[in-house]
């Protein structure tokens, strides 16, 4: 005979109680989860957008990261001479020479000190990286103790309103202008002009850590890159901006994902407990109606399959719930460490449907776990005995 899935549906509304704490468990367990892999999502999308496949980021050779690298003025001009970076209408190359520093900034939301990064870069840094456009105010002027802000940044941390005067590494500067790199780590950063910035923390003026260039196409990387390992002049290291910030993500994502499916398990095996307890329970109480069923000529696969899809409506339940209780954090701005870098990163959740999607799986998954031993159980009940209960 069909599945009698109108009983187990009304059995749920009549059991409501028992019902719901297993809905809850199954909804905290599913917004855990979300929560955290949109968190390594958002992390990783930040940085994923900060490199255009256009671009083409040049350091010294074994150098992980721009802190540890070198690069001297006459290779950032030999750089600039390569046939497959692009120029102005003038014939000037479209290359960004950069030094990295990291300075102390209080965080607005608790007062406390934040490693920010701040990135000294070249005039023609807004047509080397376009995607980045001046909001309010104004682009620094060379040569001056001027910063630019990015709009992440200006947010979360204290002092560096538009106009307001900043003092870091032993000089004061001021905010001249505040610009949006759409959501990516640039927006986490201070930008002023690199040569200041060398002259401010005592570095020689012509040494950068890294140069970054506009290439006349993204299919001209490799070209630009074989040109580039094969001078003698040179002992550099090239990657596509978009390669580079990608594996900048790498470590703290990796973390976030293993401690939040660590975090989720041992949340799902509480939701899977709580649900075969619901669901066992369920069995006990519902004896003589489940004999009922079999008399009626309902066959035990039959008791089994509605049983376990009692549980997976009530895992259902749950995991939508679950999402519906996670969507708001979407576009939610927070900040970590960056590891890799050692630089504080302001970054939104990203709830994307295919995390939602991940999630209900995953409370589907627990429903049925948690419901097959129970439905099993009620597919052996005696049906003469269970029907002399009184």
């Amino acid at each position: 005979m069909a599945i009698p899935l109108s009983y187990n549906v009304r059995s749920v509304v009549a059991r409501w109680t028992a019902a719901l704490v297993a809905v809850l468990g199954i909804a905290g367990t599913v917004g855990v989860f979300v929560a955290m892999l949109s968190m390594a999502r958002g992390f990783q999308a930040t940085l994923a957008a900060s490199g255009s496949p256009r671009n083409a980021i040049v350091r010294r050779a074994g150098a992980a990261a721009e802190l540890g690298s070198v690069v001297d003025l006459d290779q950032v001009k030999v750089i600039g001479d390569a046939l497959q970076v692009a120029r102005t209408a003038e014939g000037a190359p479209l290359i960004s020479g950069e030094v990295v520093v990291i300075a102390p900034f209080p965080l607005k939301s608790t007062g406390t000190d934040a490693n920010v990064q701040v990135r000294g870069v070249s005039p023609s840094v807004l047509q080397v990286r376009p995607q980045v456009k001046i909001v309010e105010g104004r682009f620094f002027h060379s040569g001056l103790t001027e910063l630019v802000v990015g709009s992440n940044a200006e947010k979360i941390y204290g002092g560096l309103g538009l106009g307001v005067p900043v003092a870091f590494g032993g000089q004061t500067w001021k905010v001249v202008g505040i610009f949006d790199a759409g959501g990516s780590a640039f927006d986490s950063e201070l930008w002023c002009d690199a040569r200041v910035l060398n002259q401010t923390y005592k570095r020689p003026e012509n040494i950068f850590q890294s140069a970054t260039v506009r290439l006349t196409s993204s299919a001209a990387f490799t070209d630009f890159k074989d040109a580039l390992t094969s001078d003698p002049r040179l002992t550099v290291q090239v990657d596509r901006e978009s390669a580079y910030y990608a594996k900048q993500s790498q470590t703290v994502t990796t973390l976030i994902r293993v401690l939040g499916f660590l975090v989720a398990l041992v949340m799902g095996i509480g939701a899977v407990f709580g649900a075969l307890n619901t669901m066992y329970s369920a069995v006990a109480a519902r004896s003589r109606e489940i004999a009922t069923l079999r008399a009626l000529g309902f066959g035990s696969a039959s008791v089994v399959t509605s049983f376990v899809a009692e549980s997976l409506f009530i895992a259902l339940a749950g995991g939508v719930l679950g999402c519906l209780v996670v969507l708001p954090i979407n576009g939610y701005t927070t900040g970590t460490m960056n590891w890799q870098t050692f630089s504080h990163l302001a970054f939104a959740f990203k709830v994307t449907p295919g995390l939602l999607g991940a999630g209900m799986a995953f409370a589907l998954l627990m429903g049925l776990v948690g419901g097959l031993l129970p439905a099993l159980r009620a597919a052996r009940l005696p049906v003469a005995s269970a029907l002399r209960e009184l």
